[in-house]
């Protein structure tokens, strides 16, 4: 997925200016919250495992939810760099 990134990123370099400047407008503020939100989502993750310990399948569906909104997530912010 950081290749697509980074495919469409170079893609919006050799274009115009102004198709560029957009296209940067755009992709940094969604890597960015994704970055913040895969740092952010494994402190749901231990909550939900000692309140509720997995005991009943609504529980593990939305353990195993927030897993993959989690591996999303780090996969969409991987290209994040701070300045």
């Amino acid at each position: 997925m950081s290749s697509r990134s980074s495919d469409l990123t170079s893609s919006l370099d050799q274009a115009d200016v102004g198709v560029s400047d957009a296209g940067r407008s755009i992709v940094a503020p969604i890597t960015g919250a994704a970055f913040w939100a895969a740092v952010a989502l494994p402190f749901l993750h231990l909550p939900l495992l000692l309140a509720t310990g997995l005991s009943a399948e609504p529980y593990t569906d939305a353990f195993v939810a927030l897993l993959a909104l989690n591996v999303v997530a780090l996969l969409v912010g991987h290209p994040h760099y701070r300045d």
